[in-house]
C-alpha cells in the first residue's frame, strides 16, 4: 500500500474510502511524544476467535464464562440514547485499553498512575445479513465536546468542550465513551468491546503469529520494533510494536498509525481464517481461553453464549468483506497536534451507516487521512 505523496501545508489532498492510499491534508501533524499508548485492534476479532470455545464440555464453558468481564452499559446511560435501528444492521465501538494493571505497565510503557486510556474508537458497522462489515476509525486527538456522563459506579462527570476524544474513556470509563460517541455520532452503539496490551498479544501468539510484509525498515525503540523491508511473520510482541508505533512509520502522527492498523487487521483476519483450529482440540480450547480473558463487553455480551452467538453472526465478514474509513477530520490550525472534525463530511457517514448504505467517497474526499507511506501489505 504505498502511499502517495503528501500535499503541502494548507493543501488538502484526495482521498479514497478504503483508508489504505492517503495524502495529507494540510500539514503534518507533529510527531507526539514517547508514551504510545495505540491499541485500537479488533477486540471483535477476539470475539470471533470465542466462538470456537463452543465445542468444550460443560466444566470448560464454566472456566470460560467466568474469563469475561463485562460492564453494564444500559444501567450507567438510562434511556436518553438514539434508537436503535430497525433495519437488521448493528453498531459496536471497539476500543484499545492501555490499562497500566495485570501486566500492560511493562507493555504499555508510561507510569502506573492507577488510570486507563483508549486511543483510539472503532465503530464496526454490520450491514444486513452480516456479510460486510464498515470500520470508522476515531482519532484520539480530534477535540470533541464531550456530553455530562455517568460511569458504571454511579460517578457523575461534568460536559466538557474542546477535550480530546481520548479523555471520555479516562474520565468515565467504558460508559462515559458510549455516551460521547453516541453524542457525536446520534447512531445507538449496540454492543461494546475492548481489549487490553495483553489480551491482544496473547492472542496473536495463540494464533500463531501474524503474516505481513514491509514495503521499508521500521524502527521504533520506543515500540521495541527493528523489522527490515520483506515479510515477517510477527509474534504478539512484534503486533504489539507493530500496531503502536508512530515514529518508525510515515508523517509520525495518529492517522498515519491508523492507516498501519487497518492494514494489521487485514491480515489478522485472515490468519483467523487460515489458521485451521477446528482439527485441533487443544488448540480450539486455547484459543477460547485467551480471548475471553482478553475482551470486557457489555452486559449483552457477558456470556459466553452470549458472545458465541454474537460471533457466529460475524464469520461470514473477511478482510474482503470490510470497508475502512478514518471519521473525516481536518489539523486544527492552532496545533499540529490536534485534529477537528469535519462535520459536514461526517454527517454523511453518519447517515449512511444509519441507513445501511455504503459510505460515499465524498465524505472522506479532502479530509486529512496521515501517512503511512504503504509500510505493511497484509500477506
Amino acid at each position: 500500500m504505498a502511499a502517495e505523496s503528501t500535499p503541502g501545508p494548507g493543501t488538502p489532498g484526495e482521498s479514497g474510502t478504503t483508508g489504505t492510499r492517503h495524502p495529507v491534508e494540510g500539514r503534518r501533524r507533529a510527531p507526539g511524544g514517547k508514551r504510545h499508548k495505540g491499541l485500537r485492534v479488533m477486540a471483535w476479532t477476539a470475539a470471533g476467535i470465542v466462538v470456537l470455545g463452543g465445542t468444550g464440555a460443560g466444566y470448560l464453558y464454566v472456566k470460560l464464562n467466568g474469563n469475561i468481564d463485562s460492564v453494564d452499559l444500559d444501567q450507567a446511560l438510562g434511556t436518553d440514547r438514539p434508537e436503535k435501528a430497525d433495519n437488521g444492521s448493528e453498531n459496536i465501538l471497539v476500543l484499545g485499553s492501555d490499562t497500566r494493571a495485570d501486566g500492560n505497565k511493562k507493555l504499555g510503557g508510561g507510569a502506573d498512575d492507577g488510570s486507563a486510556r483508549s486511543d483510539t474508537a472503532m465503530i464496526v458497522h454490520v450491514h444486513e445479513g452480516h456479510q460486510k462489515a464498515d470500520v470508522v476509525s476515531l482519532p484520539r486527538d480530534t477535540l470533541i465536546d464531550r456530553p455530562e456522563c455517568t460511569d458504571t459506579e454511579g460517578g457523575t462527570h461534568p460536559a466538557a468542550k474542546g477535550v480530546m476524544f481520548n479523555s471520555a474513556y479516562s474520565t468515565g470509563g467504558a460508559a462515559c465513551a458510549v455516551k460521547t460517541v453516541e453524542s457525536i455520532t446520534d447512531l445507538r452503539m449496540d454492543h461494546y468491546l475492548e481489549i487490553d496490551f495483553t489480551g491482544f498479544q496473547k492472542l496473536i501468539d495463540e494464533l500463531g503469529g501474524v503474516e505481513v510484509t514491509t514495503g521499508e525498515d521500521i524502527e521504533d525503540p520506543d515500540s521495541h520494533l527493528d523489522l527490515p523491508a520483506g515479510t515477517h511473520r510477527l509474534d504478539g510482541e512484534q503486533a504489539l510494536g507493530l500496531v503502536r508505533t508512530r515514529h518508525g512509520v510515515g508523517d509520525g502522527s495518529d492517522l498515519g498509525r491508523i492507516q498501519l492498523q487497518q492494514a494489521f487487521v487485514r491480515a489478522l483476519l485472515r490468519q483467523v481464517k487460515e489458521v485451521g483450529v477446528f482439527t485441533s482440540p487443544k488448540k480450539l480450547y486455547s484459543l477460547a481461553d485467551s480471548a475471553t480473558k482478553a475482551v470486557t463487553t457489555d452486559s449483552g455480551l457477558g456470556s459466553v453464549n452470549s458472545l458465541m452467538s454474537f460471533a457466529s453472526g460475524l464469520k461470514g465478514i473477511g478482510p474482503d468483506d470490510m470497508h475502512m474509513i478514518t471519521m473525516p477530520v481536518r489539523y486544527d490550525p492552532a496545533d499540529g497536534n490536534r485534529l477537528l472534525p469535519l462535520k459536514d463530511k461526517a454527517q454523511l457517514v453518519w447517515d449512511a451507516l444509519r441507513r445501511d448504505e455504503p459510505i460515499p467517497r465524498s465524505a472522506t474526499k479532502d479530509t486529512a487521512t496521515g501517512e503511512a507511506r504503504g509500510v505493511v501489505d497484509a500477506g
